[in-house]
């Protein structure tokens, strides 16, 4: 049974037992009621208006994958891992003007790397992964 209906098997249920509205017990079971009512109604128009919400982000999904279609072309492979054919891609901020630089692995591990937006050249420093060790010897976390 759906919510309206079970809703509705109660009311029955309290009409039959004529309940009388004249009692402070009548008059709480006979809110409660009503209240029921109430709620088994917005809920009812909330799950209509998130179904629709639903249907309309799939097809705002669908209008997205034809436009990067359309934009990349066969270009754009990315899979779900955010990962593209050719492998990962790394951000880089130039350190001249601050802008962000997108790069594969082959062009980080290269020499030097240049702005695309101001042309600078600058060199990426990498450190030593894993544990470091203290002056006494001991490894550090």
């Amino acid at each position: 049974m759906q919510l309206k209906e079970k809703a509705a098997y109660l009311k029955g249920l309290m009409e039959g037992l004529a309940i009388d509205d004249s009692t402070k017990e009548g008059k709480v079971l006979l809110a409660m009621q009503g209240l029921l009512e109430e709620v088994c109604d917005a809920v009812t128009t909330l799950d209509d208006d998130l179904d629709q919400v639903y249907d309309e982000l799939d097809a705002m999904d669908a209008d997205m994958d034809e436009l990067e279609e359309a934009v990349y072309g066969d270009d754009y492979d990315e899979d779900e891992d955010g990962e593209d054919e050719d492998g990962v891609r790394y951000e880089l901020t130039c350190p001249n003007c601050g802008a962000v630089t997108v790069v594969d692995e082959d062009t980080l591990l290269s020499e030097e790397i240049a702005c695309q937006n101001c042309g600078a050249a600058f060199d990426i420093e990498f450190g030593e992964s894993g544990d470091e060790e203290d002056p006494d010897g001991e490894k550090k976390d």
